[in-house]
């Protein structure tokens, strides 16, 4: 039983953005309390929940799967959720993607620009906290032509949506 039995989902989700921190809302459902990717780290483990991901969403997902379950244990899992939190990342990006500079005409966010965020925001975790995007570039252009997929986006390209990604998460 949580400290939020009590709060309606359709109530949190008319709230204002502060109050939604407050109560650590699912920015989807509405659900107050533990992210829900983390609690499910915290209950399995973060290898096993980063494989899981994997599994369900290919490379892409294996790569923000990954990144989440480095950290294990209950409440570790939840705070590696919260530090890295994948839906919060790509709702953001989502909603600013076509006003970047690098965005061109025809780009689909989640064929051709969702990859490269990912590969900046997700691979930040695994470098120290003073660490900078070019002195690491060499492994996130490996990253960026693992998760790829389908873009369209040359590295020179990604690599401007890849580098926005890891500064705001620095």
């Amino acid at each position: 039983m949580s400290n939020y039995d009590d709060i309606e989902r359709s109530e949190v989700k008319h709230m204002t953005k502060e109050s939604k921190q407050d109560l650590n809302a699912d920015i989807i459902t509405g659900e107050p309390g533990s992210h829900p990717l983390g609690t499910g780290i915290g209950g399995v483990g973060g290898a096993a929940a980063g494989a899981a991901i994997g599994t369900m969403a290919g490379p892409l997902g294996t790569l923000i799967g990954g990144a989440i379950g480095a950290v294990v244990g209950g409440g570790a899992g939840h705070a590696a959720a919260e530090a890295i939190d994948p839906t919060h990342e790509e709702a953001y990006w989502r909603a600013e993607y076509a006003n970047m500079d690098y965005y061109k005409e025809g780009y689909d966010f989640d064929r051709d620009l969702h990859p490269a965020y990912a590969v900046g925001y997700a691979n930040r975790a695994n470098y120290p906290v003073d660490a900078r995007f070019e002195d690491h570039e060499a492994d996130l252009e490996r990253s960026w032509h693992e998760v790829k997929g389908e873009s369209r986006m040359e590295w020179k390209d990604a690599r401007k949506a890849s580098r926005d990604a890891w500064n705001r998460v620095s």
